[in-house]
């Protein structure tokens, strides 16, 4: 257990973790939309798949190369309101502003028309993004000098985080639902609207509220202007060089790269499997429980496991807890095998226990439907005649220590990284260039799990279009769901296994810095 004074300007204040919280929302939120709306592209906008696919893959590329100039000019601004604010500022409005507009088409238009006009918004859109995202990813990892307080600061953030994930299931009740809507094409005009003005409001609280480190006294900062592009693009690649370096930041980049994208190709495969697996084909008979499923993963991850988890970074060290979440995880992936079985489900809504817990949770849901029909929002309702899946809902305390501690953990460790760099490389500290890189991974990822997702769905023979799926089929979609995770999330605990910066050397390192350039 750490034993060091948690010196007071090292604590970050409430109202800043809140607003750097708030900014996380915003973060989430614009992603997870994009991703719920980008399937209605297909359905709503009549959009080829093949198109489709192009508008998926072609801003990922665009944000591989804006990321790092982005990360780049933070790290080098010298402003009287800090390296990172005002960039905050102006990109969570231009991000609200082209994330509305992005979503603006008709179906009217023609499908090459609607094509162009949404992979050109896409990529401004990207551009506010990435101007807002960036720096807010950096101006986090220098809020607080204090090994342990980046750890709550960063779990109090994912925390907050969290929430987006709560909400963004229902985007595909309430779209497909026409009691809320005449067309999808209404529902994403509009929720896109909702999303964006949000995402603005909250988007600008960091660049408010949080303070960074005083960069007045930081040396070594380059001249950003046009007159230097070249040499700034020599620098960028040299400190892209000093990073790729760093050996515990590459650690940290494949642990995420194998955790992150290890849960994102079965993403999609705890719908499948909830639908044709346990309702036979029916999305009717399914109804709600996806989102159900999914938000009650987030709310434990915010709730109950980052929590856990950032007191056991505290107590244990950095790296212990990540090693001991994942194996809690890999617990939790395969407890779904039992979770999901539609035999011991129903054999537990035949019991006293299983009973009473139905009647309660629809004699709640009954007690408030007169004010969900009055907000419009009957979607919102469980029906419970058929039973509840209750036992798919058990290993989910298990398996969000996942996703759960991997940001809250990472992003931590990463700010330990930047005082590494500092005392090996020199100033300017690389916060921005760091961040971006970090999150470079995270998307490239994504983008390979979509492929490896639909690889493996077509493999085994799965086919969404269908009415229902062979009994084969639905047994590997199961095992598949359970063992890459797994795979992934093991691996990713053998290659932090002698991750080496420790708390001791992180507090070392530091004494280290002030020592030469003194308190930041």
């Amino acid at each position: 257990m750490s034993t060091s004074e948690n010196k007071s300007r090292d604590r970050v204040p409430f109202i800043q973790k809140s607003a750097f919280g708030a900014g996380h929302l915003a973060l989430n939120l614009l992603p997870g939309a994009l991703g719920v709306f980008s399937f209605f592209l297909l359905t709503a906008f009549g959009m080829d798949p093949f198109l489709a696919g192009i508008l998926g893959g072609l801003p990922r590329v665009y944000d591989a190369i804006t990321d790092p100039i982005m990360g780049f000019v933070s790290d080098n601004t010298k402003s009287k309101w800090g390296r990172r604010r005002p960039y905050i500022f102006i990109g969570a409005i231009l991000s609200g502003i082209f994330y509305i507009l992005l979503w603006q088409m008709s179906p009217e238009n023609s499908e090459m028309y609607n094509f162009w006009y949404f992979l050109i918004f896409s990529l401004i859109f990207l551009t506010g993004n990435t101007i807002f995202a960036t720096p807010l990813v950096g101006l986090g990892y220098e809020m607080t000098t204090d090994y342990n307080e980046r750890t709550r600061l960063m779990g109090f953030a994912n925390t907050v985080g969290q929430i987006a994930w709560m909400i963004v299931p229902w985007f595909w009740v309430i779209i497909a639902n026409p009691a809320m809507y005449a067309t999808q094409v209404e529902g994403v005009n509009q929720l896109a609207i909702y999303v964006g003005i949000i995402c603005m409001v909250l988007g600008v609280l960091p660049a408010i509220f949080c303070k960074g480190i005083d960069a007045a006294h930081m040396e070594n900062r380059k001249e950003i202007s046009l007159k230097t592009i070249g040499s700034s693009f020599k620098e960028l690649f040299n400190g892209i060089k000093q990073v790729s370096r760093n050996k515990p930041f590459m650690k940290l980049c494949a642990a995420t790269f194998l955790v992150f994208n290890g849960f994102q190709i079965v993403a999609s495969f705890s719908v499948f499997i909830i639908v044709f697996y346990i309702y036979d084909g029916s999305y009717e008979g399914a109804g709600t429980w996806p989102a159900w499923f999914a938000t009650i993963t987030a709310i434990f991850t915010a709730f109950l496991v980052i929590p856990i988890v950032t007191r056991l970074a505290n107590k244990w060290g950095k790296k212990n807890a990540f090693i001991i979440a994942s194996f809690i995880s890999i617990a939790g992936y395969l407890l779904k095998w039992w979770g999901f079985n539609t035999d011991l489900n129903e054999s537990f809504n035949k019991t006293g226990i299983a009973q009473t817990m139905n009647q309660g949770l629809q004699s709640f849901f009954d007690s408030i439907r007169p004010t969900l029909d009055n907000l419009g929002m009957s979607w919102f309702s469980i029906d419970t005649s058929h039973g509840v899946p209750w036992l798919m809902f058990f290993p989910i305390p298990f398996l969000a220590f996942g996703l759960g501690s991997l940001f809250t953990l990472m992003m931590s460790m990463t700010a330990d990284v930047c005082d590494l760099d500092e005392l090996e490389n020199g100033m300017p500290r690389k916060e921005g260039t760091f961040g971006a890189i970090y999150w470079w991974m995270v998307k490239l990822g994504q983008g390979l799990a979509l492929v490896i997702g639909g690889f493996v769905l077509k493999v085994i023979g799965f086919d969404g279009g269908l009415a229902s799926q062979t009994a084969e089929t639905l047994f590997q979609l199961r095992v598949m769901d359970i063992i890459i995770p797994s795979l992934t999330a093991g691996i990713a605990a053998w290659v932090m296994w002698d991750y080496n910066l420790t708390e001791k050397r992180a507090r070392e390192i530091k004494e280290l810095l002030v020592s030469r350039r003194g308190e930041l």
